[in-house]
């Protein structure tokens, strides 16, 4: 886990996890890091998820232990719904849960890294926590982060985030995913739709 630069309670972590990382995970963990655009291209089940939210969790932990980490979201990950559920107790809550314990056990600090899911189903009293109270990880459909755009307060909750997961690629920017084509693209050029409109 050298080559990675984790810490060393996130590296031991998924050492007795997993053991090694796979091709994907060890391709891609240097260039998440580096900060440039990363694109995983791998068959299903080849870790290409958690490459993603190990790589986010550890900058934000170590962030934590430096007490630099602010109530802020830093990292939004977009996906479909039908493929919420199962990615993010796998690759993000269980990690999370994992690392907070042993550093809490390690170091004796307890490093609060929030992570909370915004859908069309979402509550508007949870939206609105949510809005109050920034997650550091913010988990999101292409639909839900299209209106997020849109919405000053969303836009707001969104400018100090510094990482994007699209995970699903094919389905956010496919034929019938016309907004989160958008979403992407206002990202990238950095004009943000207005009232709805902006396709």
């Amino acid at each position: 886990m050298q080559p990675f630069q984790f810490h060393p309670l996130v590296a031991q972590w998924f050492e007795e996890k997993f053991g090694s990382p796979t091709e994907p995970q060890e391709r891609g963990w240097p260039a998440i890091q580096s900060g440039g655009h990363t694109l995983i291209a791998a068959p299903t089940g080849s870790g290409k998820t958690l490459a993603a939210f190990l790589a986010s969790l550890d900058g934000l932990f170590r962030e934590g232990l430096a007490g630099t980490l602010a109530n802020e979201t830093r990292v939004v990950y977009v996906s479909p719904l039908k493929a919420l559920s199962n990615d993010i107790h796998k690759n993000l809550e269980e990690p999370l849960s994992a690392i907070r314990a042993a550093l809490r056990a390690s170091e004796g600090r307890d490093i609060e890294v929030r992570a909370e899911v915004r859908t069309g189903d979402t509550p508007a009293a949870k939206r609105q926590a949510i809005a109050k109270k920034p997650p550091h990880i913010l988990v999101t459909t292409p639909e839900s982060f299209y209106l997020l755009l849109t919405s000053q307060s969303g836009r707001k909750m969104l400018a100090a985030a510094r990482t994007l997961i699209v995970d699903e690629i094919h389905a956010v920017v496919g034929r019938s995913g016309r907004r989160g084509q958008s979403a992407l693209r206002h990202c990238r050029y950095g004009t943000f739709p207005q009232n709805g409109r902006g396709d």
